[in-house]
C-alpha cells in the first residue's frame, strides 16, 4: 500500500501501514502516532483487510507494552462517541464485565441489585459465541425484550429504573467492531493487549465511576490457568485505573458450571430465583461479593463486607426484583409478562426433556462445564458464528452439587432439547462430565480465588466518594 495521510494524522508523518507491520513483526514498540494512524486509517478504509490481519497477528505474537496498550485503548474510544450522564450521577455509575463462562448469569441479578442500592448501571453486554453464553441472548429469551437502546433511551431508563442491559451501539467504539471481526477470523482473539483494548475502550466510553472485572480461569475459560487470568486482570485493571476509572478484578474458577442451569431461558429463571433471595450458593456469592466490591469501590459502602450486606439485603427484600421487572418493562417487555417471569410458562419450552442418571454411588468431585456447554451448543443453545440463530429453550439443569453424596441410578442432569435430537455419543460425553469419587462429603471452595487491585493490594485503591471526582 502506498503511504497515506490518515484523517487526523496531518503534520505528523507520512504513514505506511507496511512499515508499522514490519516494526511490530520485529518486536519493536509502536509510537502513539503510529497507533493513532492505524486506527484512523482503518476507520476510513485505507488499511486493507490483509494488512490489518497481519498487524493483529504481529501483535498477537510480539505483544504490546503498557504504553502501547493504553494508546490503543484511547484511540479506540476516540473512534466513536462517549456516553455522557448528569453531573449528579458522578460516583454512582458502575458496571461489571466478565470474560465469559458456562452458566454465567451474574449480570442478570447484579445490575438490578446495584440499581436497588442507588447506583446507575449502564451495562453494555454481548452475545455468546462457541461454548460461552451471552447475557443478551439470555435476556432475549424473555418475550418482547429489546437490547437495542439508543443513548437517549438508556438515559431515560437509568433515570426511571437505575439499570439497563443493552448491546453496543454502532457509534460507540466502532473501531473495536472492525478489529474484533478481524481478530475472530485471524486466530488473534486471545491476544492480551487486544483483549484489554477491546474491553476497556467500551468501559471508558461508558463514562463510569467504578468498574469490576470478573476474569475467569479454567477448562471452560478463555484463560486456562490462574496465572494467565491474573496477567489479563492486571492489564485490564492497570488501563482502567490509568484512565481514571477505579477498577478491580475478581479471579474466578470456571471449571464447573455456575449455579444449576446452563442455557438461555433456564438461566433467566435461575437468575430470578437469586433475585427472590434464594438459589444456588455459588451464584449468590458471586452476585453479592461482586456487587459489594463495586459499592465499596465507588464510595457507597465503607467496606466490601458492608457492600456485600447491602446487596444481600436488596436481594432479600424484593427491591432488586422490582428493579429487574421495571428494567424489563422499560426495554420492551409487556407489564403482565414482566410480573410473571418467575413462572416457567412465560418462556418457550423444549419438546424433549431427558434425565441422565448417576452411574455409581459416591461423592460429586467435579462437574466439567465445557463438554456440557459444547453439547448444548450443537443442540442449538449457542452459535458457532455470529449469524447463527439460537434456540432459547435448549439447556440443562444440573441436579447435583459438587461435594454432595449421590446414589447410583439417581438423576444428575436434565437436558432440554428439540431438533437435532440427543445422540448416544452425546449422552456418553455428558456422563463423562460427572466425576464421582470415594472421598467424604465436602464443602467446595469459593469460586473467587483472588482479587486484583491497582497495585496488588486493596489499600492502594482510593474509593470514589460521592463528592469526589475521577482524575
Amino acid at each position: 500500500m502506498e503511504s497515506v495521510t490518515a484523517a487526523g494524522c496531518e503534520d505528523v508523518f507520512q504513514f505506511r501501514i507496511s512499515d508499522v507491520i514490519a516494526k511490530k513483526r520485529d518486536g519493536l514498540a509502536l509510537s502513539s502516532q503510529e497507533i493513532r494512524c492505524v486506527v484512523k486509517s482503518t476507520m476510513t478504509g485505507q488499511v486493507q483487510d490483509s494488512q490489518l490481519g497481519a498487524l493483529l497477528m504481529a501483535i498477537r505474537l510480539r505483544g504490546m507494552n503498557p504504553e502501547e496498550t493504553m494508546t490503543l485503548t484511547k484511540e479506540m474510544v476516540a473512534s466513536g462517541s462517549v456516553l455522557t450522564w448528569p453531573d449528579e450521577w458522578s460516583g454512582w455509575l458502575v458496571d461489571k464485565h466478565s470474560t465469559g463462562g458456562v452458566g454465567d448469569k451474574i449480570s442478570l441479578p447484579l445490575a438490578p441489585a446495584l440499581a436497588a442500592c442507588g447506583c446507575k448501571v449502564p451495562m453494555i453486554s454481548g452475545r455468546g459465541l462457541g461454548h460461552t453464553g451471552g447475557t443478551l441472548d439470555k435476556l432475549e429469551s424473555v418475550p418482547g425484550f429489546s437490547s437495542q437502546q439508543s443513548p437517549e433511551q438508556m438515559l431515560e431508563i437509568l433515570r426511571s429504573v437505575g439499570c439497563c442491559i443493552v448491546g453496543q451501539s454502532a457509534d460507540l467504539v466502532p473501531a473495536d467492531k472492525i478489529f474484533y471481526e478481524m481478530r475472530d477470523v485471524t486466530a488473534t482473539v486471545d491476544s492480551l493487549p487486544l483483549i484489554t483494548a477491546s474491553v476497556m475502550s467500551k468501559k471508558v466510553a461508558e463514562s463510569l465511576s467504578a468498574l469490576i472485572l470478573d476474569v475467569k480461569f479454567g477448562e471452560a475459560a478463555q484463560s486456562s490457568t490462574i496465572g494467565d487470568a491474573k496477567s489479563l486482570a492486571n492489564s485490564l485493571v492497570s488501563v482502567g485505573v490509568s484512565l481514571g476509572i477505579p477498577t478491580m478484578a475478581v479471579i474466578t474458577n470456571m471449571d464447573s458450571p455456575i449455579g444449576r442451569c446452563v442455557g438461555n431461558s433456564l438461566e433467566v429463571i435461575e437468575a430470578l430465583e437469586c433475585l427472590e433471595g434464594t438459589g444456588h450458593d455459588d451464584l449468590r456469592e458471586l452476585v453479592t461479593r461482586t456487587g459489594g466490591y463495586l459499592l465499596w469501590l465507588c464510595g457507597q459502602a465503607d467496606s466490601e463486607t458492608k457492600g456485600t450486606e447491602k446487596i444481600a439485603k436488596v436481594l432479600g427484600d424484593g427491591s432488586a426484583l422490582e428493579c429487574f421487572r421495571k428494567m424489563m418493562e422499560a426495554q420492551g417487555v409487556q407489564p403482565d409478562i414482566a410480573r410473571s417471569l418467575s413462572s416457567s410458562s412465560t418462556f418457550r419450552t423444549a419438546s424433549h426433556i431427558e434425565e441422565l442418571l448417576v452411574q455409581r454411588t459416591g461423592t460429586v468431585e467435579f462437574i466439567k462445564a465445557r463438554p456440557i456447554a459444547e453439547i448444548l451448543n450443537t443442540l442449538g443453545a449457542g452459535r458457532s458464528k455470529a449469524t447463527d440463530v439460537i434456540n432459547h429453550s435448549i439447556g440443562a439443569e444440573i441436579l447435583v452439587r459438587i461435594g454432595q453424596h449421590v446414589e447410583q441410578g439417581s438423576p444428575w442432569i436434565r437436558i432440554h432439547y428439540e431438533n437435532p435430537l440427543l445422540q448416544d455419543k452425546q449422552r456418553q460425553i455428558l456422563q463423562n462430565a460427572l466425576w464421582i469419587s470415594d472421598r467424604p462429603v465436602f464443602k467446595p471452595p469459593s469460586l473467587i480465588r483472588d482479587v486484583i487491585h491497582s497495585q496488588g493490594t486493596k489499600e492502594e485503591i482510593v474509593p470514589l466518594r460521592r463528592e469526589g471526582e475521577i482524575n
